[in-house]
């Protein structure tokens, strides 16, 4: 399936990769495309005239099948989530976001969908594979024996096997991609959901502006991690949506750095050296957790490849034109 005059439908627009998401499909000319999220609409992270925009909580059936109504595909990002903080302190509400791929998958089914992408996440990972910083980058066949992350992890883990019988028993054809940190301009940076890359430059530049050269670095620093730029996510998820990939597939970079490096990355973007902080006891996840690769190599002849250095430059200048964008009112 190439993506070309369908009618495409994207749950959970108003959030970061969803609204890139629609944006790119704009551009390629896909006439049709229905933008849907529980949000009010001046608080989704961006939004297009051209979409049509429908304000609708994705948890209740209803909503569901009015959003599939007369779509071909549907790309279902919608979740109550955010960064390890958020996740960790409302296990409950994330897993509450069952309610959305569940229903979604009823809808797509019974409107006829041609396809359905599922948004899915590397906390589905078996936790004893993360427990060492230097700990190797995990393959697909690592989300078992089955061991996620407590809540969000587990509610993904169990809408992927979701989406792979609702194939197996309706003929629904189901794409899954299990993404890996991904970060960019227009997303969170500041509210308790914000990732790492974005929560970094906020306290950068935070710091840069207050003359108190400190930051706050949550855990030991030495977690580790690869980061993957929005371009590269949109990219993928329409190349994973297109392909004939029947399995879930990492969609991550590659690129592993200490959250120390990634700090030394963002003081070198800002021209700062920051006094460092840790706090031991803040939410912050595995040790260590990487995307092996091959496979996406292997179906797809490509992977995330643009540089850490060079998304968060343009990651950082953004959130810095929104922190200073009142002062210069």
């Amino acid at each position: 399936m190439k993506l070309n005059n369908q009618n495409v439908v994207i749950c959970g627009a108003g959030g970061f990769i969803g609204g890139h998401l629609v944006n790119r499909l704009l551009k390629q000319g896909i006439r049709t495309v229905r933008a849907v999220d529980v949000k009010p609409l001046d608080e989704w992270c961006q939004k297009s005239p051209e979409a049509e925009n429908l304000v609708m909580d994705l948890r209740e059936k209803e909503a569901c099948y009015q959003a599939a109504k007369g779509m071909e595909v549907v790309f279902q990002f919608a979740a109550d989530m955010g960064g390890m903080g958020f996740i960790e302190n409302n296990k409950a509400l994330c897993m509450l976001s069952v309610l959305v791929s569940t229903h979604m998958l009823l809808a797509a089914r019974d409107s006829g969908v041609e396809r359905l992408f599922y948004s899915s996440s590397a906390c589905v990972y078996n936790g004893d594979k993360q427990t060492s910083p230097d700990a190797a980058a995990l393959k697909e066949e690592d989300a078992y024996p089955a061991l996620p992350e407590d809540g969000y992890g587990w509610e993904k883990l169990f809408a992927e096997r979701m989406c792979r019988h609702f194939e197996e028993d309706f003929g629904l054809q189901c794409r899954i991609a299990r993404f890996h940190n991904v970060y960019g301009p227009l997303g969170t940076y500041e509210g308790g959901r914000e990732k790492a890359p974005a929560a970094i430059c906020r306290k950068v530049i935070e710091a840069k502006i207050t003359g108190k050269h400190e930051i706050e670095i949550w855990g030991s620093g030495n977690q580790t991690r690869s980061f993957m730029y929005i371009d590269d996510c949109t990219r993928g998820v329409q190349d994973i949506l297109e392909s004939d990939i029947r399995e879930p597939i990492n969609l991550g970079s590659s690129e592993l750095v200490t959250i120390n490096q990634l700090v030394d990355i963002v003081e070198e973007i800002a021209g700062i050296k920051l006094n460092r902080t840790y706090n031991l006891d803040a939410p912050k996840g595995v040790n260590g957790r990487n995307s092996d690769n091959t496979k996406i190599r292997q179906y797809l002849g490509w992977e995330p490849s643009i540089r850490l250095k060079d998304g968060m430059a343009k990651t950082y200048k953004w959130i810095e034109s929104q922190i200073l964008a009142p002062v210069t009112k």
